[in-house]
């Protein structure tokens, strides 16, 4: 399967709307708003495109032609700067068919090239599984294990933190 990462553009609001409200948020961030409205999904496509190439890099995952998933790279800030926060997201309807694994390839490798990174982190709520196997077929190693490091929906969970160096 070919899997195509592009920028998002204020074309894609529907498509991001769409897919932020349809996506299964057992392990994503409480930052993503639910529901998620047309006025979040151009707060933050012009957000992305601002932050473009300068602290980050976004993309739309692609499947014939679909929005099917999303995935970026943030540049930390201060010290931390050399480093850059990987995040993904992808439709239910989409698992376990390698596309996750492509798209973390792909930006993984952009983001070395375009961002001056020296590593690139991720973090991972311990059961799932599947999320730091696609880290590791990408040569993400974990290096820590956070004990009781996150909540969601009232749940305290272990956080693995995953890193691959440049």
């Amino acid at each position: 399967m070919n899997i195509l990462l592009r920028k998002w553009t204020l074309s894609d609001k529907d498509s991001l709307k769409a897919l932020c409200n349809a996506v299964d948020r057992q392990y994503l961030s409480d930052r993503l708003p639910s529901p998620y409205t047309d006025s979040d999904a151009e707060w933050w496509i012009n957000m992305v495109t601002e932050a473009e190439g300068k602290t980050g890099l976004f993309r739309a995952v692609m499947v014939n032609g679909q929005v099917v998933g999303s995935i970026s790279v943030e540049r930390k800030e201060d010290v931390y700067r050399i480093d850059g926060e990987l995040g993904y997201m992808l439709l239910t309807d989409h698992w376990s068919q390698g596309i996750m694994t492509q798209a973390v390839a792909q930006i993984s490798r952009l983001a070395f090239e375009l961002l001056d990174l020296q590593r690139i982190s991720a973090h991972v709520f311990a059961p799932n599984i599947a999320s730091a196997k696609v880290l590791e077929k990408n040569g993400y190693e974990q290096e820590a294990t956070i004990r009781k490091g996150a909540i969601k929906n009232g749940k305290v969970y272990t956080v693995l933190r995953y890193g691959v160096v440049r």
